[in-house]
């Protein structure tokens, strides 16, 4: 019998070429995701629907990926062309292979004694921008990565972690640009959002969200409380590249708790701004709680969508908001268009005219204790919502949890916490968890999934009719889009702090999900679609095998495949005789297969 034996030069993953003109189009290409979102449009939602409503109960996990760390993984990966790419905790990153998880390259991150975060040292994901991984680190730094070796092409210092600043959020890769923003807004920080170059890691511009001496706003600040003002920055945004903005959500004012230390509505705390990108200028902002003193963090993923509103085409924000309420704001103009609670709040009487929050008095923190809903964690919080535009429908885990609230004092020190208040549960409460479908224009409830406990999953939305959630017990689930019926679940052993993404490898669709220490992937059962050219189909092929039974592995041979087979002159033996496929510089080992020598598989990454 005779052996061929071939060399694929090309067959492993290597790392593609992502302009920014790629990302500008992601939602033409679904089979990858190649930012935080999916699309700029923040919308988290996929076209693929090779997994649905009538097979989804098939789906079983394709392979594991464990990391080192025991905090928090938060992370939102990124795929490109055969290839993920992944943050780990605290600061670390990845590379793995689509096909079998296994790593292509490791960062991992040296960092200093001292690091203060509020929340655990956690990282959201990474930016990619043609041939570079961003990547931002609870130390303050944001590092540019060589995308196909994982080396460090730059490393620059975004503010200094010893005065409580850290990056945990995602970078978003915009035009000539990376967009970071900052955490650390219970240490008295003075928030920003900036921009960097991507081939130099030079700094472009600053916008600061708590405004200086002469800029507008800074007369919302009493004295100089500006300096301490918080207003972070730690959650992705979104972009429209129609009107050229940039939209991003702001956090608490410093001191969290204590009012009477930052007279005035302390822009540009709590609100989503809008800017140009280009050079960092306030275009419009709306602030969605003028002096906060609950923590109620703007820091949700802006949700960007075009529809008929009260009879006119409009250009739409979407914000299920921390603070209970639920807004439809114009992202043209900034004006103000719908405010209606989604969640169980008690901080506020309701909202004007102008979306201006009344506030209760009773509410806030006093030496005797202040009930209020929700707590400072939010009915909801920095996880994605997702948007349906075939249910029309938006998607938000929703947390319904009281705390009371105790008036303490707070003195600024540099890197410590600069909060004011101390929370307890309330007594005899059992706090709720529920996945909700609202309608976009009004923020009306549909449907909803209670779960066992407030989640701290983000969603995603597809076109197979899906909506994948996971919950703090470890259940990571699948619902029917339009009914919200649980069609799949699947323990996964760990608490789901993360995001799902899908995309498509070999031919068939998958869908992603951190939990506990591990990134999971799932698929539907049986062979790829790519038949002859799949190497996972070709690892089932054994030695001895009938011509029957290679047919009803690989698929008949197509006509390049038997002219292959011609050009070859092999001579013909009825059987397998013997197989090799081995990853890295792959060498593959195919004997003839059931009467015939086939091309082995090829990959074009």
């Amino acid at each position: 019998m005779k052996t061929l034996l071939l060399i694929l030069i090309t067959a492993a993953p290597v790392a593609a070429q992502v302009p920014y003109e790629r990302i500008l189009e992601a939602a033409s290409e679904p089979e990858n995701w190649l930012t935080y979102s999916g699309t700029y449009d923040a919308q988290r939602y996929s076209t693929l629907d090779q997994i649905n409503r009538d097979n989804v109960d098939q789906l079983q996990p394709a392979w594991i990926y464990q990391t080192g760390s025991l905090q928090k993984f938060e992370v939102s990966p990124l795929v490109v062309d055969g290839v993920m790419y992944i943050s780990e905790p605290p600061s670390d990153a990845a590379a793995l292979d689509l096909r079998t998880g296994r790593p292509i390259w490791t960062y991992r991150r040296s960092l200093p004694q001292g690091i203060v975060t509020c929340c655990g040292q956690v990282n959201r994901g990474v930016a990619l921008l043609d041939d570079q991984v961003f990547l931002g680190t609870v130390d303050a730094h944001l590092v540019a990565l060589d995308a196909r070796t994982g080396r460090v092409r730059w490393d620059v210092e975004v503010a200094d972690y010893t005065m409580g600043y850290s990056v945990t959020v995602a970078p978003l890769a915009l035009k000539d640009k990376i967009i970071v923003g900052i955490a650390g807004g219970e240490y008295g920080i003075r928030g920003f959002l900036d921009a960097y170059d991507p081939r130099t890691g030079e700094r472009l511009w600053r916008f600061w969200t708590v405004p200086g001496p002469g800029e507008a706003g800074h007369d919302t600040w009493s004295g100089d409380s500006w300096l301490r003002g918080g207003a972070p920055t730690w959650v992705t945004g979104a972009y429209d590249p129609d009107l050229d903005l940039l939209y991003w959500g702001t956090g608490n004012p410093g001191p969290d708790f204590i009012g009477e230390v930052r007279l005035g509505d302390n822009l540009y705390s709590e609100s989503v701004i809008a800017l140009d990108p280009d050079d960092g200028e306030l275009k419009w902002h709306f602030q969605f709680i003028p002096h906060d003193i609950h923590d109620y963090d703007a820091t949700q993923v802006p949700v960007l969508l075009d529809a008929e509103f009260r009879g006119e085409p409009r250009k739409l924000v979407v914000w299920p908001n921390r603070n209970g309420f639920y807004y439809v704001i114009d992202r043209v103009t900034g004006e103000f268009l719908v405010g209606k609670e989604f969640a169980k709040q008690t901080w506020a009487l309701g909202l004007d005219e102008n979306g201006r929050p009344i506030e209760d008095p009773a509410t806030i923190p006093n030496k005797r204790g202040a009930l209020v809903y929700p707590d400072d964690d939010g009915a909801a919080n920095w996880y994605s919502p997702t948007y349906s535009p075939q249910t029309n429908l938006i998607y938000q885990n929703v947390r319904e949890k009281g705390g009371i609230y105790y008036l303490a004092d707070a003195t600024y020190e540099p890197g410590k916490i600069y909060m004011g208040a101390s929370r307890r549960v309330v007594p005899g409460e059992d706090p709720k968890g529920f996945l909700r479908a609202l309608h976009p224009l009004t923020g009306d409830l549909v449907w909803e999934i209670a779960v066992h406990s407030p989640p701290w999953a983000g969603l995603m939305s597809t076109a197979g009719g899906l909506v994948f959630s996971g919950t703090m017990e470890g259940d990571f689930f699948a619902a029917d889009a339009r009914t919200g019926d649980v069609l799949w679940r699947f323990q996964t052993g760990g608490r789901v702090y993360a995001n799902p993404i899908t995309y498509m490898s070999e031919g068939k669709q998958f869908i992603a999900i951190a939990a506990g220490n591990a990134l999971l992937t799932f698929a539907l059962p049986g062979l790829s679609p790519l038949g002859w050219r799949s190497p996972a189909n070709w690892d089932r092929i054994e030695e001895g095998m009938s011509e029957e039974q290679v047919v009803a592995i690989l698929g008949p041979p197509t006509k390049r495949e038997e002219q292959f087979l011609s050009y070859l002159q092999l001579s013909y033996e009825g059987q397998v005789e013997g197989s090799g496929f081995v990853s890295g510089n792959i060498t593959l080992e195919r004997n003839q297969v059931a009467g015939w020598m086939v091309e082995p598989p090829v990959f074009d990454h």
